[in-house]
């Protein structure tokens, strides 16, 4: 293993995380089981609008996810501080695949709507304890000095399922004309995850307290994250950032309203993002760590949300998947360097509980963003809420700048 050499060799080995067992079980099982959720993503997005033809169905799908993490993320991160973090994950991956094969046998039958909203809403359930067990055991699985690493190798598979996921999704709906086989299939990438995690070899660290009652436990993570000025200001910047500037969740109006291509075209509009952040990450995990990450951050966010007026305003096909990749090229550099800010900062027996706001931030963003750009949609049109989301994203920018002077002033990340 890598773990003996000398640090200015491992902070050029684009592949130290890598070099672990548990790390590439782990990372290996989460990129199935991403690859199936994102098929489910596109496969729910588009059975929904054939059969309502409304964008405020679609965000419907973001709302009734989000609630859930709202609610029970806290809790989440509390039982992934104080019992067997893999074990939390096992039950929560479970539940998640019988929820997968509910929705393919809605889908067959042609079950009722608030049955889907209804599942939907137990997947957010899962999510919501599954998020923060899941995020607490990667530092589990290598030492502190590979935590650059292993943010920009967790980025990377994700933004690889992110590919793969959406253009099989748009493959197997453009064959089979429905979304069954997605969910089927998301279902057995969620088994792979169940084997992985059954044949990691860790051993649970610095549980909470058993003594600490619950709801003071709660508080002692949010108190530590008020502290950490540079966690609780990326975080916030995200949240806003995606909340505002997230055009996912319309990429199915856009592909056959505005821009006119069918499902195979919608994969390769979901896939696009996904495509510019892999190409970023290759290009980022073999130069050194960011001298002023504050910065970095700062400028990525504003640039995302000028990218998203600029997708607002395009009519063109192509032009359109190009600034797609250019959001996930930007958007990939703020999700590295808050991976890594929560990885370094965050103490081992806290960890679940920092998961646990970060997904109810960043998780929230998502799903409220989602209903957010249904309703500003159903308001404004599609391209004033896209709009509308980018200058939002840049003036959420100038606030974090103006207020977090300890992010401005973040440099190097990692050694």
């Amino acid at each position: 293993m890598q773990g003996d050499e000398p640090r200015a060799t491992q902070r050029r080995d684009p592949y130290a995380a890598m070099r672990f067992r548990n790390f590439r079980l782990l990372i290996g099982g989460r990129f199935i089981a991403q690859v199936g959720e994102m098929m489910v993503s596109v496969g729910i997005g588009w059975e929904l609008y054939e059969r309502t033809e409304n964008t405020l169905a679609l965000g419907l799908v973001g709302l009734v996810q989000v609630v859930p993490v709202i609610l029970l993320s806290l809790p989440g991160g509390y039982v992934a501080d104080r019992y067997n973090r893999k074990q939390v994950t096992l039950i929560s991956q479970v539940v998640l695949i019988v929820c997968s094969l509910l929705l393919a046998v809605l889908s067959l039958t042609q079950g009722s709507l608030p049955l889907i909203y209804f599942v939907l809403a137990i997947i957010g359930a899962a999510r919501a304890f599954n998020n923060p067990a899941e995020s607490a055991l990667t530092p589990q699985t290598v030492p502190p000095e590979y935590y650059f690493s292993a943010a920009t190798w967790s980025s990377t598979v994700w933004q690889l399922s992110s590919v793969l996921g959406p253009a099989l999704g748009g493959i197997i709906i453009g064959v089979t004309k429905q979304a069954a086989l997605v969910y089927i299939a998301n279902a057995f990438a969620g088994l792979a995850l169940v084997i992985v995690l059954l044949l990691l070899d860790i051993k649970q660290v610095n549980y909470a307290s058993t003594s600490e009652p619950p709801l003071q436990s709660l508080r002692q993570g949010w108190r530590f994250l008020r502290r950490t000025e540079v966690i609780l200001s990326s975080i916030t910047l995200d949240m806003f950032a995606v909340l505002f500037g997230g055009v996912t969740f319309l990429l199915p109006v856009f592909a056959k309203d505005i821009l006119h291509v069918d499902a195979a075209g919608l994969g390769i509009m979901r896939a696009a993002p996904s495509l510019g952040a892999l190409a970023t990450i290759f290009f980022v995990s073999r130069r050194p760590p960011f001298r002023r990450s504050g910065w970095t951050l700062l400028a990525a966010v504003a640039g995302f949300g000028v990218a998203t007026i600029a997708f607002g305003l395009s009519t063109s096909f192509w032009l359109s998947v190009a600034i797609l990749a250019l959001l996930g090229a930007l958007d990939i550099i703020s999700v590295v360097i808050r991976h890594t800010l929560v990885l370094t900062y965050t103490p081992d027996d806290m960890r679940g509980r920092v998961g646990a706001v970060n997904s109810v931030f960043i998780g929230a963003s998502n799903e409220l963003g989602g209903f957010e750009s249904g309703v500003a949609a159903a308001v404004l049109g599609p391209v004033g809420a896209v709009i509308f989301g980018g200058f939002g994203t840049i003036l959420v920018v100038a606030v974090i700048a103006m207020r977090s002077p300890k992010l401005r002033e973040l440099g190097v990340l990692s050694a």
